[in-house]
């Protein structure tokens, strides 16, 4: 993922204009006194997804704005997370961020033991009914609606009419990419077979292989892991069997590509959850104090906050005309003219 089309989509995030509950003007920060900032992962880098797409919004945050970031990388052991989150909030930080549900719970705690903070969760939100958190911004993503639209593709470019997902674990910000896409993929073919599984994590890349394998033998020749790390092993195994795969989170064809060309060219899309955007149009509004912290925020296809790579996998594997519908459909979600089902509302 480039900078430029990282900074080129943190544009499109009009939503995160606002008026900040407790924000700071932009002359109070300075490359000599930069707004402080911690990014807290519960995992490690690496996953060519997820975790990757939020450093590179950091990364592009200190190479444009007036920011000093810090990547705490806390691993996927559970007890380690929360006090990785303890010590970045004492650590003098301005800024703490933490990502899924996973890291929620932990974030409406410490947003409310250090109300001077603020603190960003990126795909997902605390419950602000409880008034635990004035100082906390949640950014969603309506994954959906891009899934609709690889869905739609997967089906078309498929030739044995059987389609496999594979899911880390069963929650809505992760049944929202497999909703949109089943709903794409019937569109486009109604009687496309479906094969779904779920692997419990998402740190098992053997895990996702096997899963990947399974339904590579009950003949799809399409599958879209939706995973994180243990998408990886999915993955491998599409490039194994040369068939077609749909990455997620990130550009992921563009990511393996200086590594691994073989993979890079099985992943004919991916859809792309751009939190590295979302997150560095969040920092940009809360030194302009324009960030809606006590908020949660919903983004979509509209907003530019998701969508399909349009590469030259995507170019190669998917016909012409078969493009230009998909550019179609996407105008009409855009306009609300196609109601893409979701999880999230």
């Amino acid at each position: 993922m480039s900078f430029k089309s990282i900074l080129c989509a943190a544009t499109a995030l009009t939503l995160l204009s606002g008026t900040a509950l407790s924000g700071a003007s932009a002359a109070e920060y300075t490359k000599d006194k930069p707004l402080k900032v911690a990014l807290v992962l519960h995992g490690a880098l690496g996953d060519k997804s997820f975790f990757d797409s939020a450093a590179a919004g950091m990364k592009l945050a200190e190479d444009k704005l007036p920011v000093k970031v810090k990547i705490i990388e806390a691993g996927y052991q559970k007890d380690r997370w929360e006090p990785a989150l303890a010590d970045a909030a004492d650590g003098g930080y301005d800024v703490i961020i933490a990502g899924t549900f996973e890291m929620t719970s932990y974030v409406a705690k410490m947003a409310k033991d250090y109300s001077d903070k603020k603190f960003i969760i990126f795909d997902d939100a605390p419950d602000y009914k409880t008034g635990c958190c004035a100082n906390v911004l949640g950014i969603q993503y309506l994954t959906s609606t891009a899934g609709y639209l690889a869905g739609y593709a997967s089906a078309k470019v498929s030739k044995t009419g059987t389609v496999g997902e594979i899911l880390g674990m069963e929650f809505k910000t992760v049944t929202d990419f497999a909703v949109g896409f089943d709903q794409g993929a019937k569109a486009a073919k109604p009687d496309v077979k479906i094969l779904k599984a779920t692997a419990n994590t998402f740190s098992d890349p053997a895990k996702g292989k096997e899963l990947a394998l399974a339904q590579l033998g009950q003949g799809a020749d399409v599958i879209f892991p939706i995973a994180g790390s243990t998408g990886i092993g999915a993955l491998q195994a599409v490039r194994d069997a040369k068939k077609l795969a749909v990455g997620v989170d990130s550009d992921q064809a563009t990511i393996f590509a200086p590594t691994d060309a073989a993979q890079a060219d099985v992943i004919f899309t991916s859809v792309e959850k751009k939190v590295g955007q979302s997150l560095y149009t969040a920092l940009e509004q809360t030194i302009a104090g324009k960030a809606p912290y006590g908020t949660a925020l919903l983004l979509g296809l509209k907003e530019g906050a998701v969508g399909i790579s349009k590469n030259k996998y995507y170019e190669k594997a998917v016909p012409a005309d078969v493009r230009a519908e998909i550019d179609g459909l996407e105008k009409k979600i855009v306009a609300g003219e196609i109601t893409v089902n979701t999880t999230m509302k």
